[in-house]
């Protein structure tokens, strides 16, 4: 398991283990934390200065520490510190450190040098930060950015929301590091929406505090194990009728595109069969992936199996007929796009929604997602776990909220936060195929949960593994998404120590 930790949390942790240890000594460890690992990103570099900015709080004491470390270490670093002393008194660990530092070799500046440091190590403000920076701190943010410069951030990004990811304050500013160290317990804001782009690699460091301080995590991060139990190799004594019935449900007049993709998405995550059934009579059959069927959604008979409704569906009265059928059925369902947008207009079709037994898998983004919510886009951006728990919730559904760290909620509150996946997602037709793929796992036998984790991770690996391969992120395109889950997925079955039968492998 890898458990996120809210503030309020980490806080509580904090301080009880601080009641049990020498004042300071959290600081001084956080502090040696970031000398080891600032002198290992300096390993092998010629230019190995580096400039610390540390900021009036327990944060900037954190900083403070690791400048006195690293100007105590025989490795031959330039140590510089920025120190923003602020309005209010410090707390007697954070003068402590300063003290620490002020003793060292360590050279205090005003303002940022002429030449490039080797590393810059950002410890302006952690994770009490709660409004938007301003003053000195704001326009040193700006100009490190600006610069381009390398930098470590200790526990979260200055002016990053560790909760939700956001950056603090309607115009607010946040560094952009290329890696974090986190202490006491990863966050959840640094692998979602805007956390992912300014937190870079995440590094954890326990400070040495003792598992049984930590309580039960609200939330996780995705990852194989979660899933791993329903990831098996298959019997050669199988057949197509072994691995599901899968039908896509959409292709309104002009987006006969959609559907297909849910179905080659559905395909090549081993459904034994695909059906698109268009609410257009469109194409005769996918000249691509010729193994997919179609017929006319008119004329299809909505029973049981599994359906993935919504892709390219459109708004129109068979649309919600279709719908209406599908809700009222006994099918595992994975809900997206255009159906999405017609349940969020019928307190009807919600209701239908929330009182259903069989499998219910839903797949907003954000504007789909703040339509369901009745709130706005930055609202739900702002608070995507929230959000993601809240439709869970009010739907009785697992919900998949899409986005950068998309955000799996379960109805009993539980969220897990994806970090697979890359830039190259962000294009047309990718959530159909995603949809695609989470369909082909339930009629798979896949319970709807571990349906939905696996789908996410595995839609992601697969951008992140076109990426490595040359393919994007720019320029990466849907229909390139089907074979690369293909290969993932093979991957984690041929490394499954699970059996066809579900015992161990020897």
């Amino acid at each position: 398991m890898k458990p996120l930790y809210t503030v309020a949390q980490i806080r509580a942790i904090e301080h009880a283990v601080s009641a049990t240890l020498e004042p300071g000594a959290l600081m001084q460890r956080a502090g040696h934390a970031a000398a080891n690992v600032a002198l290992a990103l300096l390993a092998g570099l010629a230019n190995r200065s580096v400039l610390l900015l540390a900021g009036p709080g327990n944060n900037g004491g954190d900083a403070l520490e690791a400048a006195a470390n690293l100007a105590h270490a025989s490795a031959g670093v330039d140590v510089a510190v920025i120190h923003l002393p602020g309005t209010q008194a410090t707390s007697p660990e954070t003068a402590a450190a300063l003290a620490h530092a002020a003793e060292s070799q360590v050279r205090f500046l005003g303002e940022l040098p002429d030449l490039e440091p080797g590393l810059v190590i950002d410890g302006l403000f952690g994770i009490g930060l709660a409004r938007a920076l301003d003053g000195p701190a704001r326009a040193l943010v700006e100009a490190v950015n600006a610069l381009g410069w390398p930098v470590l951030s200790l526990d979260v990004p200055s002016g990053l929301d560790a909760d939700s990811g956001a950056v603090v304050g309607p115009d607010g500013v946040a560094i952009h590091a290329a890696r974090t160290l986190t202490f006491i317990g990863d966050k959840p804001g640094l692998h979602t929406f805007e956390g992912v782009d300014h937190a870079g690699a995440v590094q954890v460091d326990a400070l040495a505090i003792a598992d049984a301080h930590f309580p039960p995590a609200q939330a996780q991060l995705n990852e194989p194990a979660l899933f791993a139990r329903c990831v098996k190799r298959r019997l050669h004594n199988s057949h197509k009728g072994s691995f599901g019935d899968v039908a896509i449900v959409g292709g309104a007049h002009g987006m006969a595109g959609a559907p297909t993709l849910s179905a080659r998405g559905a395909l090549f995550a081993g459904a034994g069969r695909v059906l698109v059934a268009a609410l257009d009579p469109g194409p005769a059959f996918d000249s691509v992936q010729p193994e997919i069927m179609f017929r006319s959604a008119a004329d299809f008979a909505i029973g049981e199996g599994t359906l993935v409704i919504g892709p390219g569906m459109g708004g129109s009265a068979l649309a919600m007929e279709l719908l209406a059928k599908a809700l009222a059925g006994d099918a595992a369902l994975v809900i997206d796009a255009d159906a999405l947008n017609l349940i969020a207009a019928s307190v009807d079709l919600r209701e239908r929604v929330a009182g259903r037994s069989a499998p219910t898998v839903l797949t907003p983004h954000p504007l789909e997602a703040a339509r369901l919510l009745g709130v706005t886009v930055a609202e739900v951006q702002r608070d995507r776990l929230g959000c993601a728990r809240a439709l869970a919730a009010s739907l009785q559904s697992i919900v998949v909220l899409k986005g950068a760290g998309s955000v799996i909620a379960d109805v009993d509150g539980a969220a897990v936060v994806n970090a697979t996946g890359n830039p190259g997602l962000a294009t047309a037709g990718t959530g159909d195929v995603l949809a695609g793929i989470c369909g082909s796992l339930l009629a798979q036998g896949w319970p709807a949960r571990e349906a939905a984790l696996g789908a996410v991770w595995i839609h992601g690996a697969a951008a992140d593994r076109l990426v490595e391969q040359g393919t994007g992120p720019i320029g990466m395109v849907a229909g390139e998404l089907p074979a690369a889950a293909r290969s993932v997925l093979n991957e984690l079955v041929a490394a499954s120590a699970v059996r066809p039968n579900g015992r161990p492998q020897s």
